[in-house]
């Protein structure tokens, strides 16, 4: 399948033709086309089939120092650069897609688009279990969605999941570098000051060891348009108990540096 194609993910239905969810927000509509669609930037730019999303800022600006953007995603806020590096000698576009479901499957479309098929993400997540330390690497199997971009790309439904050949391509990236880490399920949510400590305790006992603002309409995304994409999260805030642990979690630069080499090597494994 093809990055614009679409067939409905598994174990999913669209609702019938002509029906009408209770909320727009689960009247999902299957077709791929749209007024304003990402097939408009096809051939604007030849990218490679290999890109990284990575969340950290300043690790993307380090890495892309002193080189020039090959497209630039442009927002009311200012454009969100994208740039080729090579990495053991393959060229991978690597990008910040910005921090929100909206604003990053915005990127991933257009990523997507231009030519980029086989994705793999990078960024930094709160913890809903204890005793994760900082730095600790996360892979999400499946993220639960509490954000709204994911039900216009999939069917209503409580969770959406990373493409399969993506996970096994990080989990072997990490065997290989001797890296320890945890699988299981994250937490999506549009609202950081909306996580109740009743919340936080529910999407627990559904087996969430993280939270944060982007995986489950990533997934989404990647799966209505065909393309292969996965995520790597580094455990940052503790929001496991009734009072917020800031963990200075954006200041471990070693971490994110880190978390973007295993993503790199990742990306080359698919």
């Amino acid at each position: 399948m093809t990055p614009g194609e679409h067939t409905a993910p598994p174990g999913t239905r669209a609702e019938p033709p002509g029906q009408h969810a209770a909320t727009p927000l689960h009247e999902f509509d299957p077709s791929p086309i749209a007024v304003i669609d990402p097939t408009r930037y096809r051939g604007k730019v030849a990218v490679p089939e290999r890109a990284i999303l990575c969340w950290f800022g300043d690790v993307v600006r380090a890495r892309t120092a002193g080189l020039q953007p090959v497209f630039n995603v442009d927002f009311e806020h200012g454009p969100h650069p994208m740039f080729i590096i090579e990495h053991l000698g393959e060229p991978i576009l690597l990008f910040n897609p910005g921090v929100g479901a909206p604003i990053a499957v915005n990127c991933l479309e257009v990523a997507i688009a231009l030519g980029a098929t086989k994705l793999i993400g990078c960024g930094g997540a709160g913890i809903v279990v204890p005793h994760f330390d900082v730095g600790h690497v996360i892979v999400p199997t499946g993220a639960i969605r509490d954000e709204g971009t994911s039900y216009h790309y999939a069917p209503a439904g409580a969770e959406v999941l990373p493409h399969a050949d993506a996970v096994a391509a990080i989990d072997a990236e990490l065997i290989a570098g001797g890296v320890p880490h945890d699988r299981g399920l994250t937490w999506t949510t549009d609202a950081i000051f909306r996580e109740t400590p009743a919340r936080v305790a529910r999407r627990r006992e559904q087996g969430c060891l993280t939270v944060e603002m982007e995986a489950s309409a990533m997934f989404a995304v990647a799966m209505f348009r065909g393309a292969t994409y996965g995520q790597l999260l580094y455990a940052g805030d503790d929001v496991s108990a009734e009072e917020w642990d800031h963990r200075q979690w954006d200041g471990q630069i070693s971490a994110r540096e880190r978390l973007l080499e295993l993503a790199l090597g990742a990306v080359l494994r698919l």
